[in-house]
């Protein structure tokens, strides 16, 4: 599925320079709706973290296994390697010397989460953080929208909309279904616009 990418800081946020002499850590946050290339661009910069010899560790919620136990894979099967952890708090007893962070399907964590990204972001780490903004209802899904206000840099991605190919930012559940996790993929959801998203009644 191609993607279209909206960008609020400039290419080569990685290659921030350090003025003070202190390691300064942030948090950046890819978001959008499902299939808009999220874990593709959350690969992108963990490569890049990669060639540039940082030491990486990646992370994803344990509940995720759609794809893989122990890779973060995305919609058009790109993969790295990823430690899977039931709660967010076990990230802080793994991370280890690791400069760079990576977490994906965000979502999936409690709220928990933003603190933990906090913490390591103050000990000087760069965090990059992926997930939904919106559930299957249109509405706020945390801890994202509590993960943009504590971010650096935000990264809001764009689907192609499956019904009439407009930018699409809301996912769209075509199984009958009212709980709020329901792991699936193209079987299970379309990436809708707004004209075409139709909210669970």
């Amino acid at each position: 599925m191609h993607s279209q990418i909206m960008r609020s800081a400039p290419l080569g946020i990685e290659e921030v320079v350090v003025l003070s002499g202190k390691p300064s850590g942030w948090i950046e946050v890819i978001c959008g709706s499902m299939f808009s290339g999220k874990t593709e661009e959350l690969i992108r910069r963990l490569r890049r973290a990669q060639i540039a010899k940082q030491k990486v560790a990646i992370f994803k919620p344990k509940i995720d296994v759609r794809y893989s136990e122990d890779h973060i894979v995305s919609h058009n099967q790109q993969k790295i390697p990823s430690i899977a952890v039931k709660h967010a708090e076990d990230i802080l007893k793994k991370v280890g010397d690791a400069r760079v962070l990576g977490i994906d399907e965000a979502q999936f964590f409690d709220s928990s989460l933003v603190d933990v990204c906090r913490k390591l972001a103050n000990a000087g780490r760069r965090v990059i953080v992926a997930g939904l903004d919106k559930d299957y209802r249109g509405e706020p899904f945390e801890p994202i929208p509590q993960m943009l206000c504590e971010a650096e840099y935000i990264t809001k991605t764009l689907a192609i909309c499956m019904q009439c190919g407009n930018p699409a930012s809301y996912t769209q559940r075509i199984l009958p279904s009212s709980e709020r996790v329901l792991l699936g993929a193209t079987d299970v959801y379309e990436a809708r616009c707004r004209n075409c998203f139709e909210p669970p009644k």
